[in-house]
């Protein structure tokens, strides 16, 4: 089964890219021997996903964006099927407080809107980044930076658009796509590996209930956490009232201005973990700045789960990637 799925994903890609039929056997031998020896690129996503993908999407999981060998920073990448050269490409950064979680978080409840994304000819790429506890920020932010440059300068290799990328993030995810797009047009050293700043710039951005202001959130936390320290707090290395300086430098919404892309944002309102006011707080600084914001509350839904995979939101997110990224 799962040596059928990868021989079809792959054919379909040489036959888009005009390979000749005597080179196109060559390389299914390769494929079969690559899959044979435990490394072909369906055998490593879930299940849940596998069945979703249309037909022919082209799979390649695992690219090193940074060079090396670290797990943290690496990406899959998900072609559409049927289509040519220059596709658009939506960046998933995945949620789990920035201190768990993997490129395949989230997908479960979207998969209708992963399988549209794909059906109507979007690129997607799904990176991993640094663990707070192995690595504070603005390690995040660099590995975000890095991820979407890689793909820019890859661009051709990859037959992707580099002048239509959008993101889209879910919690802690959400937080990184709201601050990459909202810093994309500024020079913030700190978060480019080197100091160097990538050339991609960010179309849209789509927020899923993303902590984006660190100082806001200080009135819902506590003035003493004691040794259960919160993920904001292991994010920062420091809390974020003891360090406002900190907080605001990492705050998503310290970098808004009239230049800024589009945002599409989403929040329950039965939310827990972080509260529905930050988004709204995303929402009204990005409207005084005369930025294109639509903010989406979902009624009944927790943080995370079902409810954001309905076919309301799922519309939503293709007319916004349609109107912005097309």
């Amino acid at each position: 089964m799962e040596l059928d799925f990868f021989l079809k994903n792959h054919i379909e890609y040489i036959r888009l890219k005009g390979i000749k039929k005597k080179t196109m056997k060559k390389a299914i031998v390769i494929f079969c021997l690559f899959i044979l020896c435990g490394n072909g690129a369906s055998a490593k996503i879930p299940l849940f996903l596998k069945k979703i993908l249309p037909t022919g999407t082209v799979i390649f999981t695992d690219i090193a964006y940074a060079g090396d060998t670290l797990t943290r920073h690496t990406l899959d990448l998900y072609l559409p099927p049927h289509t040519g050269n220059n596709l658009p490409l939506l960046i998933w950064i995945h949620g789990g407080g920035w201190r768990a979680g993997n490129k395949y978080n989230d997908m479960d409840y979207m998969t209708n809107t992963l399988k549209a994304i794909l059906e109507n000819g979007y690129a997607l790429a799904s990176i991993e980044y640094r663990y707070s506890t192995t690595a504070i920020f603005p390690a995040q932010i660099q590995d975000c930076n890095r991820a979407a440059d890689y793909l820019y300068e890859n661009s051709g290799k990859y037959t992707l658009d580099k002048d239509k990328m959008a993101l889209i993030g879910f919690s802690a995810g959400g937080y990184l796509a709201s601050l990459l797009a909202t810093s994309n047009n500024d020079t913030i050293e700190a978060f480019y590996y080197n100091k160097i700043k990538p050339r991609f710039k960010i179309r849209a951005a789509i927020d899923f209930f993303g902590p984006t202001d660190f100082i806001a959130r200080i009135g819902s936390m506590k003035l003493d956490e004691g040794n259960q320290k919160s993920t904001s707090t292991e994010l920062l290395g420091a809390q974020p009232v003891n360090r406002p300086d900190l907080a605001k430098v990492a705050s998503a919404t310290t970098y808004i201005d009239q230049a800024d892309p589009p945002f599409l944002i989403f929040h329950g309102d039965k939310d827990t973990t972080v509260p529905i006011t930050l988004s709204k707080l995303l929402d009204s600084y990005l409207q005084l700045a005369k930025v294109h914001s639509e903010f989406v509350i979902v009624n009944g839904a927790p943080h995370g789960g079902k409810l954001f995979g309905s076919e309301v939101i799922k519309n939503k997110i293709l007319v916004f990637l349609n109107t912005y990224l097309k």
